[in-house]
């Protein structure tokens, strides 16, 4: 498992770099969900696939950018699911964005998730990484060296908000929801970003990040794999809770193929059961 965490301390490294030097425009093509790629997306993905490729620990990747599993090493142990670069819409104009990483043991499910990552590239390149049984642990690199920080535990009740999805798009039990947390003063932090918005959840110690399902998007836009499973086993290793809009946890989700998507909630215990409340959610 060291291996493949230093590879990951490596790969967001050389992602930096791309990020702060390379050509921000779109390719030619879409990636397996039909949305337009960008190049960083690209080249992001191909940094990921070639670092982990001589990893003999690694079984398969299985990418948000490709359709399918790509099989590498028969005799390896895990499977890497990764988003190479989310929110990657987001470099143009200088917001941070952030590559996510679970390693899956066996069948590609959320109970045979054993550890997660997730990169932040922003002013400072910073690293979060989670395995079974411990707290989530927050590194940042300086000079292409990660230090350690600090083991990240979240409040029993945070003063953060951060609401995904078109407004208009909501249901009335959602939107009762979000003006509830409003009302109780809690602070609207969303930048449209994934990584750096549930990051600062982390940091800052607690609060909710919601991607509901939307009259658009009835099963949510997240991905469980790349995004939703990774995030939901940090989440809850930091003492918190990740549920769907049934108030299941979104750790026994069974995806149905690569790319299913689901509605989801991640924060600290106050804000999780205030949803379950409004959402009519028993226990």
């Amino acid at each position: 498992m060291l291996t493949i965490f230093d590879t990951i301390k490596n790969i967001a490294i050389k992602i930096d770099h791309e990020i702060k030097n390379e050509d921000l425009g779109y390719c030619d093509s879409s990636n397996s969900s039909g949305e337009d790629q960008l190049k960083l997306d690209v080249k992001s993905d191909y940094i990921i696939e070639e670092a982990f490729k001589d990893i003999s620990l690694v079984k398969a990747l299985v990418s948000e950018e490709k359709e399918g599993v790509m099989e590498l090493h028969d005799d390896g142990k895990y499977t890497i699911c990764y988003d190479p670069l989310d929110g990657s819409s987001l470099a143009d104009v200088n917001l941070s964005v952030g590559s996510i990483f679970g390693i899956y043991e066996g069948e590609l499910k959320a109970e045979n998730l054993v550890a997660s990552a997730y990169v932040v590239y922003g002013p400072r390149i910073e690293l979060v990484l989670a395995t079974k049984g411990s707290k989530p642990k927050h590194y940042r690199a300086k000079e292409g060296l990660f230090s350690f920080i600090c083991e990240i535990t979240l409040d029993e009740k945070g003063k953060l908000n951060a609401p995904g999805g078109t407004q208009q798009n909501w249901d009335k039990e959602h939107k009762t929801f979000v003006d509830g947390l409003f009302a109780e003063g809690y602070r609207l932090r969303y930048s449209g970003g994934m990584v750096p918005d549930l990051h600062q959840i982390l940091l800052k110690g607690g609060g909710i990040f919601s991607y509901p399902g939307t009259s658009d998007k009835p099963q949510g836009k997240l991905r469980q794999l790349f995004e939703v499973i990774p995030f939901a086993f940090i989440y809850e290793q930091a003492g918190g809770q990740a549920i769907n809009d049934k108030g299941m946890r979104l750790m026994e989700l069974v995806p149905s193929h690569p790319h299913d998507t689901s509605p989801c909630f991640f924060g600290s215990n106050y804000e999780i059961e205030a949803l379950r409340s409004a959402y009519g959610i028993k226990i």
